[in-house]
């Protein structure tokens, strides 16, 4: 393996630049920007992340910028974001870190990963990923973001979880990932492969993580009940008997539900590994109305100005938007699932059309109880 690096000072200049120019925003203001972004919901969500953001800031500037005594201040926080598929946690995290604060934002499936030496990549390139973010500057990548998505399917073999859908199996690596995360997540000094691939054949730079802030995001399927059967509820008949039923992988999830590391170590996780989280931040179902918000916003917009591009008028009833929106929580698919379901139903209409025709329009109405796409060309 070739000898470790350390960065040289001679990005001190640009690191400090780049970090005077970082936005000084209060935590509302960050709340309110999200808004103007378009991310909807989550209310209680957004409140907690914009807080962080503006605490990860502040303490990034003060310790760099001011000269702050690093033991003084409180540690970097790290978090954990729970919430059905849909719900806007990784969505969340781009829109904050990457577009409104604009730091260094390292998105990583973390599935792909398995244990030093074993098949997969290794866990120490979660860090490279994070420096080719900051474009190979290491003091940028110090004080960046990792955000570790589908957090939750590394629980461990032994888990004994059920799982909503029956028959999912767990990575055998997933407990030695979570060891490798253990030091990763605390304030340490880590060797960092400059490239991606086995980290045996690439230079290595050393990296602190003592200013990078940790955001693991997931689902959790199976994790609510867990929670209740330590709450005793199971045992009592609740959801046999009584005829309530354990909530569906498309539930959201409460502070209750999340507030004891006992229920994420039955679910398959080491308990040092859970209390590197300051916070676990439970994300909510979105609703009907929300979801109808981030359709007409986020998504018709996008596809109207399209169209419009290609020279076509796209016109939807309102009712075509409810149905949309309906499918989307029958399908528990959440926001996510509002572009696929809307562009599957005009996908062979756009086929058929551009490039093809000069223009028209095309209105996309409810007949019979399904959506109906009807194209009207010029002078038609």
């Amino acid at each position: 393996m070739e000898p470790v690096k350390r960065y040289r000072k001679s990005g001190q200049e640009h690191f400090l630049k780049y970090l005077r120019d970082v936005p000084d925003m209060s935590p509302r203001a960050i709340y309110a920007r999200m808004e103007e972004l378009g991310y909807r919901g989550q209310t209680l969500a957004r409140q907690a992340m914009s807080l962080m953001a503006y605490r990860h800031v502040r303490r990034i500037k003060r310790i760099h910028l001011d000269g702050a005594n690093r033991q003084e201040m409180l540690p970097k926080t790290n978090s954990l974001l729970m919430g059905p598929t849909g719900s806007g946690k990784t969505h969340l995290v781009e829109v904050l870190f990457q577009q409104i604060l604009k730091l260094p934002t390292a998105i990583i499936d973390i599935t792909t990963y398995s244990e030093t030496g074993y098949v997969g990549q290794d866990a120490s390139t979660i860090l490279t990923r994070l420096l080719q973010a900051a474009d190979d500057n290491p003091l940028l990548a110090q004080v960046g973001i990792v955000c570790l998505d589908e957090f939750d399917k590394i629980a461990s073999g032994q888990n004994s979880a059920v799982f909503a859908g029956a028959g999912t199996t767990k990575d055998v690596t997933g407990l030695g990932v979570q060891r490798e995360l253990l030091k990763m997540l605390e304030s340490s000094e880590v060797v960092v492969p400059l490239e991606m691939g086995h980290s045996s054949y690439s230079d290595n730079v050393m990296m602190s993580t003592a200013d990078v802030a940790f955001v693991a995001a997931g689902a959790f399927s199976g994790f609510h009940s867990i929670s209740r059967q330590r709450k005793g509820f199971e045992n009592i008949g609740f959801g046999r008997e009584g005829g309530a039923k354990l909530p569906s992988s498309g539930t959201g999830f409460t502070v209750q539900d999340v507030e004891h590391i006992s229920s994420f170590q039955t679910y398959g996780f080491l308990p040092e590994l859970m209390a590197r989280f300051s916070r676990v931040i439970p994300f909510e179902a979105l609703d009907h109305s929300t979801l109808l918000s981030i359709l007409n916003d986020n998504v018709v917009a996008k596809l109207v100005a399209e169209y419009a591009d290609e020279g076509f008028e796209l016109q939807l009833d309102n009712d075509v938007l409810e149905h949309v929106v309906k499918e989307s929580l029958d399908r528990e698919t959440g926001a996510r699932g509002l572009a696929s379901v809307l562009t599957r139903r005009l996908e062979t209409t756009a086929f058929d059309i551009f490039a093809e025709h000069d223009g028209g329009r095309v209105h996309v109405v409810i007949e019979g109880g399904d959506v109906v796409v009807r194209f009207e060309a010029v002078g038609g």
